[in-house]
């Protein structure tokens, strides 16, 4: 999938009745509109609306052999719909001349599946805006382009955090969450399925659908806004989403630590984390609180949350198991593999040169209620990135009727082939 660089992140409201320099740098981003800064800081050139694009043509072009180069204005493999209607009526058109759409955020989580080339990719690139903020709240409202890390440094101006992965690189607010990646902070703060409070997307044949609420506790009826999430685009484009942030702790610690059961000194720590170094713990709270958390071990402590990358390699692997089972997965593991092991939620993230001993770790995996998912492997190989299709995929399959009708969204992403 070919990489988009991201339009910078729009304007921003608050209640809060002060702005900040963050603030003035978005509204910067529209002279002209009233209220707009004259003459203030705009964003580097490389990130506003449009820039990038050219790039991610040539990338899709040279995937499909052929020459790199021309006007991406006169092509149409690749689409950056700047509004809701021009979305909407490029998939209604789509829906109703039977082409396929596959859907580009920052391209970092395109591995997983075995999708179909697609007729027409759709950048939501100039889908970007911060439509609100309200930080006494803990709410934001943002298009479906941004990327997580311009947002997430807006708001750490104000102490406050979306709790989406720690090293996003380009990923955008809409790839995460179609996605369904989550913080390595989830057995604390909960999943990406958890902060999302309201999506707005556009289905298949262009129909505009609105669900959920903009406050934390909402009972307005069924979920359907959260069935986006780890849906990769087979339920609609996501144009722009409400998201619970927040607060940024006070203080916070990271300890080395012998073993994942010394975790059991702590209620609750924001993390535990193994990898093929060691163990660490990660605290949170006041600077007393996470001072006498730390008493409590013998390791060395370094201030701050020092958050350890994915694994990196030729494959690329996510292992689901039950918590009490992830010390046995990790054990199970094969030597030539490394790993990221996220104790307490029962997930392994992985990297290997092959896919050799995969198909036993699968097997164990499913036996004990898991699975062990590719999320990126060698073009050209033919292992199965699902494995067994979990239950339910009739289910998924009646969703996906209703909400693209003519299959044309991201084919091939999901389970089954679907």
């Amino acid at each position: 999938m070919p990489r988009q660089r991201r339009g910078a992140v729009g304007r921003a409201r608050h209640r809060s009745g002060e702005e900040g320099p963050d603030e003035a740098l978005l509204r910067a981003d529209r002279p002209g509109r009233p209220g707009a800064a004259q003459g203030g800081p705009r964003p580097p050139r490389d990130l506003q609306p449009g820039k990038g694009v050219a790039a991610g043509l040539a990338l899709l072009r040279l995937r499909r052999g052929e020459a790199a180069g021309g006007d991406v204005g006169v092509t149409a493999d690749l689409v950056t719909p700047s509004s809701v209607e021009e979305l909407a009526a490029l998939l209604e058109r789509a829906t109703r001349e039977r082409l396929s759409v596959r859907i580009v955020g920052g391209g970092t989580h395109s591995g997983f599946g075995d999708p179909e080339e697609p007729d027409i990719v759709v950048s939501t690139a100039a889908l970007s805006q911060v439509h609100s903020w309200e930080p006494d709240d803990l709410t934001i409202v943002v298009g479906a382009g941004a990327r997580v890390a311009e947002v997430e440094s807006m708001l750490a101006g104000r102490g406050q955090t979306l709790v989406f992965p720690e090293h996003p690189g380009d990923a955008t607010i809409g790839g995460v969450i179609s996605a369904g990646i989550s913080s390595l902070r989830r057995g604390r703060l909960y999943s990406t399925r958890e902060r999302v409070l309201e999506t707005v997307v556009v289905t298949g044949d262009g129909r505009v659908v609105r669900s959920g609420g903009r406050v934390v506790k909402n009972v307005t009826g069924y979920d359907l806004f959260r069935l986006q999430v780890g849906a990769f685009g087979s339920l609609g484009v996501i144009v722009s989403v409400c998201l619970k942030l927040w607060p940024v702790p006070q203080a916070s610690a990271t300890v080395t630590v012998s073993d994942p059961s010394e975790a059991s000194r702590v209620i609750r720590p924001l993390a535990v984390l193994q990898d093929r170094d060691g163990t660490r713990l990660y605290l949170s709270g006041t600077a007393g609180e996470v001072e006498t958390l730390a008493s409590r071990f013998e390791g060395p402590v370094t201030p701050g949350l020092d958050w350890p990358a994915d694994p990196d390699g030729a494959w690329c692997w996510s292992l689901r198991v039950p918590p009490a089972l992830t010390p046995e997965a990790v054990r199970r593991l094969p030597d030539s593999w490394d790993f990221l092991a996220i104790h307490g939620v029962g997930e392994v993230r992985a990297a290997s040169p092959d896919e050799e001993g995969a198909d036993d770790l699968r097997r164990w995996a499913e036996s004990v209620g898991g699975r062990l998912v590719v999320a990126r492997r060698p073009a050209g190989t033919s292992f199965d990135p699902w494995g067994t299709p979990p239950p339910g995929l009739d289910l998924q399959r009646r969703l996906i009727e209703a909400f693209d009708p003519a299959r044309a969204l991201n084919r091939g992403f999901l389970p089954g082939g679907i």
